[in-house]
């Protein structure tokens, strides 16, 4: 199985359940991993041959500019655009990282994953 990934995609966005959380924003890191098997010759080097992380990448920035209340949310919508843009996917995995939430005490982030197998 080939698996292409993208880490670390950084989003300043207003997703969250509290209206101030959709007022003020904040920072996500979002990661991103499909995987498939290669039935073709990948000695042609052929971007067509792969999944283009720079698709990927476009997916995630355009779902992230719509706020939503929950962040399953967000990256169920990634994970639904991925799989329908790459029909050959036989895994992916998408994981959001909300930076700093509003908590009385200290937290670097939450996360949340979202997996689908073929």
């Amino acid at each position: 199985m080939i698996k292409v990934a993208l880490q670390g995609a950084e989003f300043y966005a207003y997703h969250g359940f509290y209206h101030e959380e959709q007022l003020i924003g904040t920072h996500f890191l979002v990661d991103v991993q499909v995987g498939f098997y290669a039935d073709i010759d990948l000695d042609k080097d052929n971007l067509s041959n792969t999944v283009n992380y720079e698709m990927l990448y476009a997916i995630i920035e355009q779902e992230m500019k719509h706020t939503r209340k929950v962040i399953e949310t967000v990256a169920q919508a990634i994970l639904n655009r991925v799989k329908t843009e790459f029909t050959f996917i036989e895994m992916a995995e998408v994981t959001i990282k909300k930076q700093r939430p509003p908590f009385s005490g200290p937290i670097k982030q939450s996360v949340i994953t979202l997996s689908y197998q073929k």
